[in-house]
């Protein structure tokens, strides 16, 4: 059985811890249940109306965590760490045996600082924007064999292959193994069956394993090697840290950005005259790129309790586990007016969409970059498209949320 047709698995059983108010236990089937599968940015926008702020999650993803809806309350715990930690934080099969973190993720400060600082020269804003050109060339590279034909799949023909095969020049891994690669992803963040996600993880960790023994021997200039010959502090790292930061960094580049651009050509597909907006104000696009990210987050925070913490009059215990759910808290009307309306003129504010505080989202530079010149280059080349006739629109449950496929013509 592959992961598009996993079944759904069966709602968690566990006892409901006694400090945890019986009103506030909900199963609300976020990201795999019908109503959210069926419009799942709809659905989060809702939870400001259908859920309280705060409430505790009994359904199968994310089962015995603390769910946070508002922007504030997900902004104070992204922003300290001291309380709520990342450790552990996701949720990968690993063998206990041979344990490694996702480094920099679940790795709170004062070493946190330490390792990103390995890669920071690489993703800065001044490095990414040297990337500029190779990706409007790479845009339009993708762009030349479907043009002429008036339709193509946006998830395979573009969505996809532009940010992944970026990611993968940065990482230093070759692009014929491009659809290996989004394969164990997809296993790993969609798929409803744990021996699928383990067969991921195994195949994943088994290639990586021989790609960084290659790169300790051949150094080059990508992301791998770099984090193989580092030595932060004047250490080097141990072979756990280094397995550790190159697999979060190999699974956290192949999936996000692609899954919110499907979401995002999804809305322009179904809005021509906010597409002739985009192309009648073009020194507005990087606060077009601002709301789409807002509207269209794709991802959750997940963290762990290092204290017992009292949040609005709800006790939390040590080790309890609490997730932001970003699209929401992005959602949120006490911040954003009208939050589920596209606004391109909207007054600036910090969204959510790449998290927040010391665990920010390190490629948040590329990935604005890319979605810019994504949109850009597309619509100056085929300012005109629309869903294929027929087309019903499905989405991929778990962690990151996205269309499965998006058949557009012209």
């Amino acid at each position: 059985m592959d992961s598009t047709q996993a079944a759904r698995p069966p709602a968690p059983v566990f006892a409901i811890p006694p400090h945890v108010p019986p009103e506030l236990v909900r199963s609300i089937g976020l990201t795999d249940g019908p109503e959210f599968l069926a419009a799942p940015h709809v659905f989060m926008a809702e939870l400001h109306n259908s859920q309280p702020r705060i409430f505790y999650n009994t359904s199968a993803h994310m089962p015995g965590s603390w769910l946070l809806t508002n922007y504030d309350d997900a902004y104070f715990v992204l922003r300290h760490p001291e309380i709520f930690t990342t450790a552990g934080a996701t949720p990968f099969p690993r063998d206990p045996n041979n344990y490694f973190y996702f480094i920099p993720l679940e790795i709170d400060p004062p070493d946190h600082r330490k390792y990103r600082a390995i890669l920071d020269p690489m993703l800065s804003p001044k490095a990414i924007a040297l990337l500029e050109g190779k990706i409007r060339d790479m845009a339009n590279g993708l762009i030349d064999p479907f043009i002429a034909k008036r339709e193509c799949e946006f998830t395979r023909d573009f969505g996809r292959p532009l940010p992944v095969l970026v990611f993968l020049d940065i990482m230093g891994l070759p692009h014929h193994m491009l659809d290996t690669f989004v394969g164990w992803a997809m296993g790993l963040l969609h798929a409803q069956d744990r021996k699928i996600a383990e067969t991921s993880m195994r195949e994943a960790c088994a290639y990586l394993a021989t790609v960084i023994k290659e790169k300790a021997q051949q150094p080059d200039d990508g992301a791998i090697s770099r984090i193989v010959h580092a030595q932060p502090n004047g250490v080097p790292m141990t072979a756990p840290e280094i397995f550790g930061f190159t697999f979060f960094l190999f699974i956290a580049g192949l999936d996000t950005v692609f899954a919110t651009l499907n979401n995002i050509f999804l809305w322009l597909a179904e809005n021509p005259q906010r597409r002739q907006e985009i192309i009648d104000h073009p020194d507005n696009i990087n606060a077009v790129v601002e709301e789409l990210l807002r509207v269209y987050s794709v991802t959750f925070s997940g963290r762990t309790l290092t204290q017992d913490y009292e949040l609005h009059g709800i006790k939390m215990k040590k080790g309890d586990k609490i997730t932001s759910v970003l699209p929401t808290c992005n959602y949120d009307p006490a911040i954003f007016a009208k939050p589920t309306e596209v606004n391109f003129n909207r007054p600036r504010k910090p969204t959510l969409a790449f998290a927040g505080g010391v665990h920010s989202c390190m490629g948040a530079h590329l990935a604005r970059l890319e979605v810019k010149i994504c949109i850009t280059e597309f619509l100056r080349r085929i300012p005109e498209f629309k869903l294929k006739d027929g087309c019903k629109v499905e989405y991929w449950p778990g962690g990151v949320v996205g269309p499965k496929l998006l058949p557009l013509v012209w």
